[in-house]
């Protein structure tokens, strides 16, 4: 075996567990020969095609001065067994107790490489993915603001982890980890959670991909029942920003100690003629997620953008107002016309809180106030003294 081979091997060593190990030789057609508890396990391959017998000791002491030289020879046998190098070895490994989901962006490269703020952005989007996904599991009828359910920030910060990057393009892998599970124990009583997860994700790309192709308006009464959300939807489309990107390739492998998940599709690809058209999927979800409800507004005035008017026009302009709304706060677009437009202003100038009602909504990644604005001016008129804001200023 060669030195740079060797090394693989080690480094395969370093990122798995003995029972990492033990859990995918009994997947895989091995079979537990021997076990002294604590110190090492012997497997014997049942389903060799030759007569001769593959016998691997499994080391389990780690603490014994020899551990990690026995633990690698180990490796490099099943490696030499199965045929697979260091790589290949550990994603089938880790792929026992996890689903492993591949990102890879198709664009041309000179070396292999990608500017490093497409790599910060794409991890971002990632998380974002991951995060819908798991929110849309945990809680169907979630709005995906504010505050997630428990379960959803144990699975980010336990058992989603970014795994080795592949050879072809370049290949974001996300492990979804599913928990450990007894040797010889085959039952199951619930899913495990990251497993809900990445179903959800897989049947939520899968509908994503469906709608760019051709729309269908039933598929956003229940977005959820899908895996559809606003953000999963959005992290494709920041994902695709790049010019020079051809199409985003999706991929499962699902953990071969779980059933396979009741999913069309393994393989999910979005060229660049399909992304554009994504933009027009997250919007109507936008609409699903927050429907159209009459709001309150009080607030201050953070900021004012004044519109195109001719002198024979009233003035008008769009304020945007802070507000709490159910405990979130929020800025709000609204649009204002004449004395309403003068009111806010001055609300502006002299930092007075500003109240307004009008129909709230979330569209193009905004929150805007529309249909019938009233603008409640009594407090404002109090505090100027004057009847209108005209007179009230310098």
């Amino acid at each position: 075996m060669t030195r740079s081979a060797l090394g693989g091997y080690r480094e395969v060593a370093s990122a798995l567990t003995p029972s990492a190990v033990s859990q995918f030789l009994a997947s895989h057609d091995w079979e537990l020969e021997l076990q002294q508890p604590k110190v090492r396990e012997i497997w014997r391959y049942a389903a060799s095609p030759s007569a001769t017998t593959h016998r691997v000791m499994i080391p389990l002491a780690t603490d014994f001065e020899d551990f990690t030289p026995r633990f690698v020879d180990a490796l490099e046998s099943l490696g030499h067994i199965h045929d697979w190098d260091a790589g290949q070895l550990l994603e089938r490994v880790i792929a026992t107790r996890a689903d492993l989901f591949f990102v890879r962006l198709d664009q041309e490269m000179m070396d292999g490489t990608i500017p490093f703020q497409q790599a910060e952005k794409t991890l971002q989007a990632l998380v974002k993915m991951m995060k819908s996904a798991a929110t849309t599991a945990a809680d169907p009828h979630h709005s995906h603001r504010g505050r997630r359910p428990a379960a959803v920030n144990n699975f980010l910060d336990e058992d989603m982890r970014l795994g080795h990057t592949k050879h072809g393009s370049f290949i974001f892998t996300i492990v979804s980890r599913l928990g450990a599970q007894p040797i010889g124990d085959r039952e199951q009583p619930t899913m495990p959670f990251s497993r809900q997860v990445m179903e959800t994700l897989a049947r939520g790309l899968e509908t994503t991909k469906r709608l760019t192709h051709t729309w269908d308006q039933e598929a956003f009464a229940s977005p959820s029942r899908l895996g559809l959300s606003a953000g999963l939807v959005e992290s494709l489309e920041e994902m695709s920003q790049p010019q020079h990107l051809r199409s985003l390739d999706l991929s499962f492998e699902w953990a071969a100690a779980e059933r396979k998940p009741d999913v069309g599709l393994t393989t999910i690809a979005l060229d660049r003629d399909l992304l554009a058209e994504l933009s027009s999927v997250r919007e109507q979800l936008e609409r699903s997620e927050e429907p159209v409800r009459r709001e309150t507004l009080i607030g201050p005035v953070k900021s004012l953008v004044r519109g195109q008017s001719t002198p024979s026009e009233e003035e008008s302009g769009t304020a945007i107002v802070v507000a709490d709304i159910n405990g979130r706060t929020l800025k709000v677009h609204v649009p204002l016309v004449g004395e309403d437009h003068a009111w806010a202003i001055m609300a502006y100038e002299q930092r007075l809180p500003f109240t307004v009602t009008g129909d709230l909504s979330y569209k193009r990644r905004a929150w805007r106030l529309s249909g019938d604005i009233e603008v409640d001016s009594s407090f404002l008129r109090h505090r100027s003294g004057f009847g209108t804001p005209e007179s009230g200023r310098p």
